[in-house]
């Protein structure tokens, strides 16, 4: 197939267009490359698939000098014209989009950035796909939609109104703007919901970097929740071979679905979402311990309060993942863990 998959300096995409690429699919990869984090990590991933840095203008598609099935292109999501253009050149087949402004707590600070490019954004992406043919759209959501529901583990079928961040909100009426679609106009959509992602290449905003880091440094490391908080991690192997099946399996109606009695998580038109999580959750505290295991030191710890936005647990119920695609992630902490501090200590020469 030939493929777009947008966000692919970010951490998933860039896993999942080498995925791709390595079982012989043509992959168009599109990132903004924004400042949100340490560019240096995204050239880094870019790089790692043959998108040398110096090479990149905006709007210009570039090919890969490692692989002749990978192209990539620097572009906004809120760029309209732009994102129709590319669209009409290269008619492709499906499309995973998981360029976003990410981050819960950045979108306290920042609200608007969430705004343009996760609602904005998706829309151009969405009326890219209706006029130009493209019936197989998958993209992130992420278990931040669960908000304040306190029933574990997290469905698919549960009610996910009450959202506790912006960027939350954002993801939510990501799916509603998918249904739309898949409604009006016969799209197949697929809502991903992860949790937690983790592994090399990682992102710098997250617990696991902000850890390594620290500990390298000598530094301490900020515990919110005072330690009480339950992740269900889900390694970065996991999530792309779900979104990997995901691409081969578009959705369809879901012949028992009725308006009587809907289910949040199918439609009658060709919807769905799914939770990608290791539906094994794991402590903080023993993730740090994990860590600290991997690197050989303790770390010292601050702890801290709840931050505004945060929930203190999240876990995947992945039932129709099984069901419906035969995979469940399966990736221990221990040696996920293991794997990003190899990769960290050689990326910055630690």
């Amino acid at each position: 197939m030939k493929i777009l998959v947008t966000g692919t300096a970010g951490f998933i995409g860039s896993h999942l267009a080498q995925r791709l690429l390595k079982r012989g699919d043509e992959v168009v990869g599109l990132d903004c490359i924004n400042d949100y984090y340490d560019q240096s990590v995204k050239y880094g991933r870019l790089q790692r698939a043959g998108i040398n840095e110096a090479d990149i203008e905006d709007n210009e598609l570039i090919r890969s000098s490692t692989n002749p099935n990978y192209r990539f292109v620097k572009m906004h999501l809120e760029d309209r014209d732009s994102i129709d253009a590319l669209f009409e050149a290269e008619q492709f087949d499906a499309v995973c989009n998981l360029a976003a402004q990410a981050g819960v707590r950045y979108s306290l600070q920042n609200p608007g950035a969430y705004i343009d490019s996760n609602i904005v954004g998706f829309l151009h992406i969405l009326e890219a796909c209706r006029h130009h043919g493209v019936k197989n759209l998958s993209y992130a959501s992420s278990s931040s939609v669960y908000g304040l529901n306190e029933d574990l583990p997290f469905s698919t079928s549960d009610n996910v109104d009450h959202p506790m961040s912006l960027y939350a909100a954002s993801k939510k009426s990501n799916e509603l703007m998918a249904h739309t679609y898949s409604h009006l106009y016969g799209i197949s959509t697929t809502g991903l919901r992860f949790f937690t992602v983790y592994g090399p290449w990682g992102r710098p905003d997250m617990a696991l970097f902000l850890f390594t880091k620290a500990a390298l440094e000598g530094k301490p490391i900020q515990v919110f929740n005072h330690g009480k908080m339950l992740r269900d991690f889900t390694y970065i192997d996991d999530i792309v071979e779900g979104v990997v099946r995901v691409i081969d399996n578009p959705a369809q109606p879901n012949p028992q679905w009725t308006g009587m009695n809907p289910d949040p998580g199918s439609s009658s038109a060709p919807y769905k979402l799914y939770n990608i999580g290791n539906n094994n959750p794991v402590e903080l505290m023993h993730f740090i311990e994990a860590i600290e295991k991997a690197l050989g030191k303790t770390i010292e710890k601050v702890m801290m309060p709840l931050q505004a936005g945060d929930v203190p647990a999240t876990y995947a119920n992945v039932d129709d993942l099984v069901a419906d695609l035969d995979y469940k992630p399966n990736t221990p902490v221990q040696l996920g863990i293991d794997n990003f501090v190899k990769w960290y200590r050689e990326f910055f020469k630690v």
